[in-house]
């Protein structure tokens, strides 16, 4: 799980919910329930420039049965990455009847493996970037990709474990470095253009942004959560046309991978002006620099405002 990122959207959401006068128990995913001690000193901590050690999600069972028998009426999920959105947690709270936010085990297990979602992408006609699973032959990519090409786990977000590859001297290293993060690697036609994305918020898409790396061309980890790594227009400067049409693509990609609640679809803009999608997030971020958030403001949604529609809509 990628549990900087996770303790900050947490401790956004917890505050946000507490302004609108909701009760809140703030729960480690590992460890159960927080004391307001323990709560004020994890929430004090910030994102790293580096992705931390993954963890393994062991606690999750004791957690998740402890909170059955425990009178919540709603779980708001703020696990990012690994166990917390392959399916792996939505499978058990479903086991225990609980109620939460965010897409069911089946929506969040389609989006997590990146493969399979843009098999169903294209049976969409959502165009994404064409792709080869690993071991290929050189060959192979230089004929149906072209290089460059990005090097990525099929099971993994927050660009964690992606290399974008110049020529063939770089692919041994960048496929050991994203099979350190997924059995699954994933080679796929790198497209030159801007970098755009969409949140969605139940079946309406919200606006289009725009993400500007200050260094490089690719939103990593760091541009992704440091403050200085990178400019996030929203909504995005582009054509109508443009964001109508990334919007459309957003909510169709929402709808064929069976994702519920929210989510948000990144896509690459080419120099034809042609969109191109490379993934969709069942859980974006919630800290206050987070994408989805700034999506919803610049339709008019303010953050305590999101996160209270979508516990409504998990409720109903």
């Amino acid at each position: 799980m990628e549990r900087d990122v996770s303790v900050a959207s947490g401790g956004q959401v917890v505050a946000a919910l507490r302004s609108r006068g909701h009760e809140i128990v703030a729960v480690d995913a590992e460890h159960g329930p927080l004391s307001e001690v323990a709560e004020t000193a994890m929430f004090a901590r910030g994102i790293d420039r580096r992705p931390p050690p993954a963890t393994t999600g062991s606690g999750l069972p004791r957690v998740v049965a402890d909170l059955a028998d425990s009178d919540y009426d709603l779980v708001f999920l703020a696990v990012h990455g690994g166990s917390g959105e392959n399916g792996a947690l939505q499978s058990l709270l479903d086991i225990h009847g609980l109620c939460y936010t965010g897409s069911g085990r089946l929506g969040s297990s389609l989006a997590w493996d990146k493969s399979v979602s843009k098999q169903l992408f294209l049976q969409a006609r959502i165009p994404t970037p064409a792709w080869h699973m690993a071991p290929v032959a050189i060959a192979t990519i230089e004929r149906e990709l072209g290089f460059p090409v990005i090097v990525k786990p099929s099971g993994q977000g927050s660009t964690v474990g992606l290399s974008l590859v110049e020529g063939p001297a770089g692919m041994d290293e960048a496929i050991e470095n994203a099979a350190h993060f997924d059995s699954g690697v994933l080679i796929e036609r790198y497209i030159a253009g801007r970098e755009l994305t969409v949140g969605v918020l139940g079946n309406e898409p919200l606006a289009v942004g725009e993400i500007i790396p200050a260094q490089g061309d690719i939103f990593d980890y760091e541009a992704k959560y440091q403050s200085d790594a990178a400019e996030e227009i929203f909504p995005a400067d582009v054509p109508v046309e443009v964001a109508q049409q990334a919007q459309t693509l957003a909510l169709a990609a929402h709808e064929v991978l069976s994702l519920s609640h929210y989510s948000r679809a990144d896509f690459r803009m080419d120099e034809n002006g042609d969109l191109w999608c490379l993934e969709v997030n069942t859980l974006p971020g919630l800290s206050s620099g987070s994408l989805l958030p700034q999506s919803a403001q610049a339709v008019g949604v303010e953050f305590d405002e999101l996160c209270e529609r979508i516990c409504l809509a998990a409720l109903t």
